[in-house]
């Protein structure tokens, strides 16, 4: 059974490489880790980055794998996974998510609503260099070397992306949280307690409405999936047996 894996802002799919290595232990390789359109190349003919079209893309990938998939999302993936299996649960075998969810007392944190202002958001692009992305992402928990990386391939496109993403998703409170009854029964969110952007309280409310388990991880930050991505395989090994 095929597994996507849906990065999120402002990560690129290397971000998954130690949770692709850690699953390749045990022989799981049917994994698929697509780049969201805009992020590594530019965005299509007509796509115009916001969340619906992202929504959209990741459906058309479901549905591309000819057979129900199971899901794993971080960030802005999560808030794409948690959407795409409420409206297909057809095309879904399992969802997991870590460190973003669509509920309706969240209040985006600083850097978004900066992104979503005009020009402000702009202007904080322009001054956003690569060293300055690094250190920002390392600080919230992604490992030096893997920062590096992902800071590395910003680039503008990327940039207009994440522009048009976040001011589409102003409302996304209230407009994503509709349909949450129709989420698959198989599902789970991972967390880092420390997570800077979202905190650890919008886990346990998600949880305790739709009934998810809630996998909470002391001393880890906003990229939980790559600081404990052993520990998230095995979750998810398990989830997938289930």
């Amino acid at each position: 059974m095929k597994t996507i894996l849906v990065h999120g802002v402002p990560d690129t799919p290397q971000m998954w490489q130690p949770l692709i290595d850690a699953l390749a232990e045990d022989g799981h390789t049917n994994l698929s880790a697509p780049a969201l359109p805009g992020f590594t190349s530019l965005p299509p003919s007509g796509f115009d980055c916001s969340k619906e079209a992202y929504v959209s893309w990741l459906i058309s990938e479901m549905e591309r794998a000819g057979a129900p998939v199971n899901l794993a999302g971080h960030d802005w993936g999560a808030l794409l996974v948690v959407r795409a299996a409420s409206l297909r649960p057809d095309l879904v075998n399992s969802w997991a998510v870590a460190n973003a969810l669509p509920e309706r007392d969240y209040n985006w944190h600083q850097t978004a609503r900066i992104w979503q202002t005009p020009l402000l958001g702009e202007l904080f692009m322009a001054l956003t260099g690569k060293d300055r992305l690094a250190s920002s992402l390392s600080s919230a928990g992604m490992p030096q070397p893997l920062a590096r990386h992902e800071a590395n391939q910003w680039s503008p496109h990327m940039r207009r992306s994440i522009l048009r993403l976040y001011r589409s998703a102003k409302n996304i409170a209230e407009e994503w949280t509709r349909n949450l009854d129709k989420l698959p029964e198989r599902g789970l969110v991972f967390w880092g307690d420390d997570d800077p952007f979202v905190p650890v309280e919008t886990a346990q409310r998600f949880c305790a409405t739709t009934g998810t388990p809630l996998h909470r991880n002391a001393n880890t930050g906003h990229w939980s999936v790559v600081e404990k991505a052993p520990e998230f395989a095995a979750l998810l090994k398990d989830l997938w047996k289930g």
